[in-house]
């Protein structure tokens, strides 16, 4: 890799949107939205308007791209909510993942960097096997005994940072490989078809978090949804954008496209909201591909959050029901201000009897997950995530539901932290869905 800097430099004038740029005004309305810049107090670097300045900055040779600039943008955790406040339309999320591409395709890390950044941008998330395979060596470690001897014996305190060795606490029971392989690719409606959809099932959604796959399924068979899984389709490219690995991203966003494009249906359905937001940005990822602007369109256009369509099918009408419990809401960053999806998973949650639904201050506000930024970055993370906990205790919830994967690690891990096991749970919105579903069908069997 090029290691000059001056030539990463020229890049910046080169290939960073210059009228994006130009569009900040500085107004500061994205002040007040953003998590970093409130938890570092207020320090104007680790805001969207000190961000873009840095960037400009750059571009016009007044600022040299040093460690300081770079360490500004990676503690960035993209979560865009400063887009829907800013009075200019500025695009934040695109201008922060072109920055990152320059930097990360001319820069040479340490070797361990690399060779991490390798295995898992390269040679593990586009390979949907190999997500299978080492997702089943996480099964066997679970279920062999290892698990409960390593914790047991304190092992995982000498090998992990204890960051990591609490995220181990709270992963899923992982699926078998038998059950990650054979997956349906076809699925009629037993009633009269209303719609016919394509479902995005993923790269983690697909193993780690398969039962919510299978949950999200249920639900569009019971909505009168024929589902067309195609067998090509690939993780979708979010990790790869977001972290600088921008032309991984295109290969892979083609592949998807191909995947689907000969699929006749009304909706691409996504259950996951920072996948389904990098989706809805295939239009901007391929745009200066003549031969892949208008495909990128056309798929992208179909893309639909699971809680729309089900809003859009009227489910919030039929018979919700569960035991009494008080519910709050963690917005999914990405399904909030990349695929403006707010009110539906709330009128959802609204509808079910038995669930008390409690706003939660701050729900929109980054729970500090951000894709692997809870790995990469665990203080901040961590201060995040602990303001976050504070939020929803005061809602008295005992279930938090969210509609994100790594939201709800990150808010398991909150509930672990805070010792909170025993009285809270949380869930993603069609797990809590589903149950009410079939909860209503028992109450009222002749429904379907």
């Amino acid at each position: 890799m090029n290691t000059d800097n001056s030539q990463m430099q020229a890049e910046f004038k080169e290939r960073m949107d210059y009228d994006d740029l130009m569009n900040c005004m500085r107004c500061g309305f994205c002040l007040p939205t953003c998590p970093t810049y409130i938890e570092s107090g207020n320090d104007e670097t680790q805001s969207p308007r000190g961000r873009i300045a840095l960037m400009k900055g750059v571009v016009y040779g007044e600022i040299e791209l040093d460690s300081e600039v770079k360490r500004s943008l990676d503690m960035c955790l993209g979560c865009r909510a400063c887009e829907p406040v800013c009075p200019s339309g500025v695009k934040y999320g695109q201008l922060l993942e072109q920055a990152r591409d320059i930097i990360y395709q001319n820069q040479q890390p340490s070797f361990p960097v690399t060779a991490l950044r390798k295995f898992v941008f390269h040679h593990l998330f586009p390979h949907q096997d190999r997500i299978i395979g080492l997702m089943s060596l996480l099964r066997l470690y679970q279920k062999t005994g290892m698990q409960k001897l390593a914790r047991k014996t304190g092992l995982l305190n000498l090998l992990l940072p204890e960051h990591l060795h609490k995220m181990e606490k709270i992963l899923p029971e992982i699926p078998s490989r038998t059950m990650m392989r054979h997956r349906p690719h076809h699925i009629h409606p037993s009633n009269k078809k209303r719609r016919k959809v394509a479902f995005f099932s993923g790269c983690l959604m697909n193993t780690m978090f398969l039962p919510i796959n299978e949950a999200t399924l249920k639900l569009l068979a019971y909505a009168d949804c024929e589902i067309v899984i195609p067998k090509r389709q690939n993780c979708c490219g979010a990790l790869h954008g977001h972290g600088g690995e921008k032309e991984i991203a295109k290969s892979i966003a083609k592949q998807n496209i191909r995947a689907f494009e000969n699929e006749e249906v009304d909706h691409i359905i996504t259950n996951a909201g920072g996948c389904g937001a990098f989706l809805t940005d295939y239009t901007e990822l391929l745009k200066d591909e003549a031969d892949w602007k208008n495909r990128a369109s056309r798929f992208s256009d179909k893309i639909t959050d699971i809680s729309r369509l089900l809003v859009d099918l009227e489910l919030d009408k039929e018979l919700l029901t569960i035991e009494p419990r008080i519910v709050t809401y963690q917005d999914s960053c990405h399904l909030r201000n990349g695929q403006h999806t707010i009110r539906e998973p709330r009128k959802l949650l609204r509808s079910i009897e038995g669930a008390v639904f409690h706003e939660m201050k701050d729900a929109e506000r980054c729970c500090g997950s951000a894709g692997i930024y809870n790995i990469t970055e665990p203080e901040m993370s961590m201060q995040i995530l602990d303001y976050k906990m504070e939020q929803t205790k005061a809602t008295g919830a005992t279930v938090i539901v969210t509609t994100n994967p790594g939201c709800l690690l990150q808010m398991k891990l909150g509930i672990e932290k805070m010792g909170l096991t025993e009285q809270v749970s949380a869930v993603h919105l069609v797990e809590l869905l589903l149950e009410a579903y079939e909860n209503g069908l028992k109450k009222c069997p002749k429904r379907k």
